[in-house]
């Protein structure tokens, strides 16, 4: 009989022996070919980014070109987000069961052929349409780090999350101020076509490059019942965080729309509990969402979400709006670059994150990182002129990158690699669902505190509700931070030191049962 070996070039087939492949070590992992995927996956977090953040200096543009309002043409960023966060636990999913590099590509050409179009829709139906396709996207950076999580040994595992942690910053640094040059110099629709060559060419290489993930459950039925059920009930409630601010927090939309996801949330669960009675496996397993350190993962990044957002969103507020609002009066490519501090900072921090949190461990870092990103929020709200508000957001954005760079290794390390893809796919949704929130946050605000300058039928913000947002970011942050305490270490001197002695020490879960140690990968049945 085979064991889990490569076949036909990249293909690698599903192991064929009782046992999942054993977990790579210092010895035995391929170095050259995986960092020639962790330089793919990089790449790839770079183009999404860019993207992204290419797209908000020019939502002004795409509103006058279709005729719309503010509020309809905030449904081009809150389909992407709503169409992602729903279909990220499925993709997760069927990673974990047909492989993750089957779905990537899946992925990829879908979101290739969204970015294609985007740029000569026709209409604005066309274009929400378009985007809500991409939000795929939002599911790609899930299944590269379960890939990145199988070829790299525990110990460069964090090395590895730094680097992609990193790649954000690179990725909004250079997007949002390149987004705003070509929006302002050729137009909207021309930052979707420079995209599309680089998409392209990172779609072929994922064919060409990357192997199957040696973790696969093919004989697993799919719950497509609970996907349809599960992605229905998270677009209904991201549908309703996303739009609140602009149909109304107490209005039958925004209400309707978060009722209706949170009642579908009744028969999922029956359905799943009906579905586990026939020997199914559910999309969502309760059992991962009740691990300790999953648990606290989701919580801390969701707050990181929302932290992020609001940075984003209430710097570039200031940056454009007028001196009478405490603003700068700066024009879209200058607002772009003003957020590159943040960006560069980022980038330069989850790099060293990524080197010292091996030594140092996981929730020294991570409450490092609250605390500093709190620190920045406050410094922020003080700030007077713009000089003091690009130095003050570079501690922010190193905040930031302490928080994600540390957190993110409580989960890669503690779920089995069977599950990866499922564990950090909802942790992508959480960390969605806290972006979703940010937003309107900021815009609610905003909208709150205004002065009696009206500009182009909108009233003016003063300069208090800048330094609100600030606060209340600054709240949040240091509050969900606070929750890492709760997890367990899986870094760190000591704990290192443990593994190294004891291969079998599990850390325990939130409960009393143990979890299976990240160096054991739960033993899979023989394929026939």
């Amino acid at each position: 009989m085979e064991t889990n070996e490569t076949v036909s070039g990249n293909r690698a087939r599903s192991p064929t022996l009782p046992g999942a492949p054993a977990a790579k070590t210092l010895a035995t992992f391929d170095a050259k070919y995986s960092y020639t995927v962790m330089a793919v996956l990089a790449g790839i977090v770079m183009a999404v980014l860019y993207v992204e953040g290419m797209l908000i200096p020019s939502l002004p543009s795409i509103q006058r070109d279709f005729s719309v309002d503010t509020g309809q043409v905030s449904l081009i960023v809150s389909a992407y987000a709503i169409a992602g966060v729903a279909m990220s636990p499925v993709v997760g999913k069927l990673g974990d069961i047909y492989g993750k590099r089957k779905m990537l590509i899946a992925v990829m050409l879908a979101y290739a052929a969204a970015v294609s179009v985007t740029g000569f829709s026709p209409n604005f139906t066309f274009m929400v349409a378009s985007r809500a396709i991409q939000g795929v996207g939002l599911t790609i950076l899930p299944l590269g780090m379960s890939l990145v999580r199988e070829e790299f040994p525990r110990e460069l595992v964090p090395r590895a999350q730094g680097i992609l942690s990193a790649m954000f910053g690179i990725g909004f640094a250079v997007s949002l101020p390149v987004g705003s040059l070509v929006s302002q110099t050729y137009g909207w629709r021309y930052t979707y076509h420079s995209a599309i060559p680089f998409v392209l060419l990172l779609t072929v290489a994922i064919v060409f490059i990357v192997k199957e993930s040696s973790y696969r459950r093919p004989e697993t039925r799919v719950d497509y019942g609970g996907a349809v059920l599960l992605g229905g009930s998270l677009a209904g409630i991201v549908a309703a965080l996303s739009e609140g601010q602009q149909w109304g927090w107490g209005s039958a939309l925004t209400l309707g729309f978060l009722g209706f996801g949170l009642l579908l949330l009744v028969p999922f669960v029956l359905w799943e509990i009906r579905w586990k009675s026939k020997g199914g496996e559910a999309i969502v397993d309760p059992r991962l969402l009740r691990e300790r350190n999953v648990l606290v993962t989701n919580v801390v990044l969701t707050v990181a979400g929302l932290g992020m957002y609001m940075a984003l969103f209430a710097l570039i507020y200031r940056f454009e709006y007028p001196a009478v609002s405490g603003g700068f009066s700066l024009d879209i490519l200058q607002a772009g670059l003003g957020v590159v501090p943040l960006a560069l900072s980022m980038m330069v921090v989850a790099i060293i994150a990524s080197v010292v949190v091996s030594r140092v461990g996981v929730k020294p870092l991570a409450l490092a990182g609250a605390a500093v990103t709190s620190l920045g929020f406050l410094l922020l709200s003080w700030a007077t002129t713009l000089e003091q508000t690009l130095i003050y957001e570079t501690v922010t954005g190193a905040g930031m990158a302490l928080l994600n760079a540390s957190i993110i290794n409580m989960l890669i390390l503690t779920v089995d690699p069977k599950d990866m893809g499922q564990a950090t796919a909802m942790n992508n949704v959480f960390r969605n669902l806290g972006g979703s929130v940010g937003a309107p946050i900021v815009g609610s605000i905003l909208a709150a505190y205004v002065t009696n300058v009206v500009v182009q039928g909108i009233a003016l913000p003063q300069l208090v509700a800048f330094q609100y947002v600030f606060w209340v970011a600054a709240a949040v942050n240091l509050a969900g931070g606070l929750a890492v305490v709760f997890g367990q270490e899986v870094l760190g001197p000591r704990r290192h030191s443990k593994f190294s002695h004891h291969p079998q020490l599990k850390p325990r879960s939130w409960g009393s049962e143990p979890s299976r140690s990240p160096a054991e990968p739960t033993p899979a049945p023989a394929s026939p």
